[in-house]
């Protein structure tokens, strides 16, 4: 056995007993790169330590505090009561309307949060009684709005695509460009879907249609909170700010507008939503930190470009490598959150794009889209638990409501692989040099 192997087999067997034993993913990054530099180098385990610093002295990372941020502003106050509101007003009144409702209202959200546990949270615990309540089935409602909160890391600005960015170095703009259309594609899909189930499945309570002073209001209503996207996208691509300006401006004008408009929240809770902010980014950067340390290790012992030339011996075809990307990340999904995934796989699989001729924008959003269908998926996927937790049923249960919601998003993530072009429309179109 060479070396490659000896080190390989170590590390995995070490990561995925931690892993095994229910010990948290933070630590058992950090344990597996510790044993790794012990076991296999010369370094001094202090590099760990310093490892562990310099991956959080990144600016790059601000842009993922401030949107959590602004989630939890969003979570606390009205504007997610108003952008469902408004939802309902557009598709409540069509059969299926209330669950086309909860989709369209977890991809406005994930328009500002890039949180897929933020959405399920958000929009989750407030569809999922309303849709129960309209006689929509357990199953379905519960199926539908596990899936749906995915649009939360597929529709920018999503947290996987900026440490994908970090990590890669492409256009984090370009990159969330692209996120669009497959989001796009998913909603139809899965309102589709429930137009179909409730022409089947009679019984449900189909909302009348909305007057015309009932859809004013409401649009009036969700004005404030509908400008958020807006300001955001509008300033990213216009060039008016950066990336990490537009998310602290989305923190600033959520506050503003949940405190002095909506008069939702008082300042006390202001000062709530920021402990927990806090707590939640403070929990995401010390997994950035494990995997960061995990990937220096495996940099140093060249593990990523030893991979990447077996692979690229024994795969010829793009179209196979392609799918086969593909269905490995859909298993790592399975027992790794987006973050670890990103940060681990991102810089493995990037020295083989120019080999395949595959553009690391387009992988990037296929690396995004593949770990998201992950927080459905058993036996590890968050959304699963939370959405359990919250109505009272077991994992096995919400993994079977998940199943037909998922093969639409699998289907367009396929659709997404073989059509390049498709994906990377947009960017080109508004002129970013994605390739």
């Amino acid at each position: 056995m060479d070396h490659l192997s000896q080190v390989s087999l170590v590390i995995l067997c070490v990561l995925l007993g931690a892993m095994a034993v229910t010990v948290p993913v933070f630590i058992c990054l950090v344990f597996t790169a510790l044993a790794g530099f012990l076991l296999f180098t010369n370094v001094s385990p202090l590099l760990v330590a310093e490892s562990l610093f310099r991956s959080l002295d990144n600016f790059s990372l601000v842009v993922v505090l401030f949107f959590i941020l602004c989630g939890n502003i969003m979570t606390s106050g009205s504007i997610v009561a108003k952008l469902v509101r408004l939802a309902n007003v557009l598709v409540g009144w069509l059969p299926g309307g209330l669950a086309m409702a909860g989709v369209l209202a977890c991809g406005l959200f994930g328009a500002i949060s890039g949180s897929t546990v933020a959405t399920v949270v958000a929009i989750g615990g407030f569809m999922i009684p309303a849709l129960m309540d309209n006689k929509y089935g357990e199953k379905f409602s519960i199926g539908c709005m596990t899936a749906a909160p995915n649009l939360g890391v597929i529709i920018p600005p999503s947290i996987s695509m900026i440490l994908y960015s970090m990590v890669s170095a492409v256009s984090l703009e370009g990159l969330f460009l692209t996120g669009f259309l497959p989001g796009v594609l998913i909603m139809a899909g899965m309102c589709g879907y429930a137009y179909i189930w409730a022409r089947l499945s009679p019984g449900f309570i189909q909302a009348p249609r909305p007057t015309l002073k009932e859809a004013a209001d409401a649009l009036a209503k969700g004005f404030w909170a509908l400008m958020l996207p807006v300001i955001i996208f509008g300033g990213i691509f216009s060039g008016v700010f950066t990336a990490n300006e537009a998310a602290v401006v989305a923190c600033v004008y959520a506050l503003l507008v949940e405190l002095f408009i909506h008069r939702s929240i008082g300042f006390k809770t202001v000062r709530t939503v920021m402990v927990n902010s806090a707590v939640t980014s403070a929990t995401l950067l010390i997994i950035v930190a494990g995997a960061t340390t995990f990937g220096r290790f495996l940099t140093l012992e060249a593990i990523p470009a030893k991979i990447s030339e077996v692979v690229v011996t024994a795969i010829e075809s793009p179209w196979m490598f392609l799918l086969a990307v593909n269905i490995l990340l859909l298993i790592v999904g399975m027992f790794m959150d987006i973050i670890s995934a990103t940060l681990i796989l991102g810089p493995i699989f990037l020295p083989m794009l120019d080999k395949y001729g595959v553009n690391p924008v387009h992988f990037g959003l296929l690396m995004t889209v593949n770990l998201a269908i992950g927080y459905c998926t058993p036996p590890l996927g968050v959304s699963l638990y939370i959405t359990g937790s919250m109505t009272g049923r077991d994992l096995v249960y919400v993994s079977r409501a998940v199943m037909p919601w998922l093969l639409i998003q699998i289907a367009v993530l396929f659709l997404c692989t073989y059509w390049a072009d498709m994906v990377l429309w947009l960017p080109r179109l508004m002129g970013w040099n994605v390739g």
